[in-house]
């Protein structure tokens, strides 16, 4: 089955803009999506502007049948709350792991029930679309899509409030797709994340980057002599080649000769462009950590 053909749930961040929604759902529909629900994300509606927006969505979905396109698709409008009740606004560490541990939880659940989803990152603070975003890499795979929504200048001003919520074939408006890698497809175990804190999060992630790291580190020490290594771990430490020659003993000459091919090695590893000077700093950089944790382990 194509993915025009299976169910799809459509998720959008919104602000005080209801056309974001709608050009966003008519775009998948003209398209061939099989669009079943909509879900539209937001802060409490105390500004009159996120009130009128929701009410023309309310208009567009009368008993969950949507009328521009004359078809039965399921309409639900849902408020950030961080548990107890529900976020005005995002203005504060406590309201982003809020709308973080709201946006995770929704996803999370879509999944868990086998859904596939656009999630179209159109209005509303920007952060809300971040934590969206963000979830979307830890619980999102392969036939999940994440969407901006391009509007020409020229339709943002005549659309601007609701006052076009459905475009003509002449109005410059499309959906262009993110590329993201659904990381928690290839890592089942960051799924565990869905319910972390921000802090956990970005702890977790600099804890993937630094087991990267390590691997390439490892695959050029791999291919070095034991002399190589030895020139690679002094520099690593912060020695300059020259108080690396004199600490083995050996000329300049010979030292350069070794980081020529150690920086060889890690140009290829790390796929650095050819234009790209590397120096010993580099190998500072990418190797002290490694040497760093050896030494104290």
């Amino acid at each position: 089955m194509s993915n025009h053909q299976t169910p799809r749930i459509l998720v959008a961040t919104m602000g005080g803009q209801s056309q974001v929604v709608t050009f966003a759902l008519d775009w998948l529909l003209q398209r061939g999506d099989a669009i079943v629900q909509v879900i539209v994300l937001h802060v409490a509606p105390q500004n009159p502007r996120t009130r009128r927006a929701l009410k023309q969505l309310a208009s567009e979905f009368p008993g969950d049948q949507y009328l521009f396109a004359d078809m039965s698709i399921r309409y639900r409008a849902l408020t950030l709350s961080d548990g107890t009740s529900s976020l005005t606004d995002i203005q504060s560490a406590a309201d982003a792991e809020a709308t973080w541990q709201f946006v995770h939880h929704l996803l999370s659940d879509l999944k868990a029930e086998g859904h596939s989803i656009d999630l179209v990152i159109a209005g509303g603070r920007r952060i809300m679309g971040l934590m969206a975003q963000s979830a979307a890499l830890l619980l999102f795979g392969h036939q999940d899509r994440v969407w901006h929504l391009y509007t020409s200048e020229t339709l943002l001003k005549r659309a601007q409030d609701g006052a076009i919520r459905h475009a003509s074939p002449n109005d410059d408006v499309r959906l262009i797709q993110v590329p993201f890698i659904p990381w928690g497809s290839y890592f089942p175990a960051l799924r565990e994340l869905a319910g972390a804190t921000p802090e956990r999060v970005r702890a977790n992630q600099i804890r993937q980057l630094d087991n990267q790291e390590r691997v390439h580190c490892e695959n050029v020490m791999r291919q070095l002599t034991d002399r190589q290594r030895d020139v690679l771990r002094l520099l690593a430490m912060g020695r300059s080649p020259q108080a690396t020659a004199e600490e083995m003993n050996v000329s300049l000459k010979t030292v350069d000769t070794h980081k020529t091919k150690i920086l060889d090695l890690c140009r290829n590893e790390w796929q650095v462009l050819p234009e790209t000077r590397l120096d010993y700093h580099f190998v500072r950089d990418k190797f002290r950590n490694l040497f760093e944790a050896t030494n104290t382990g």
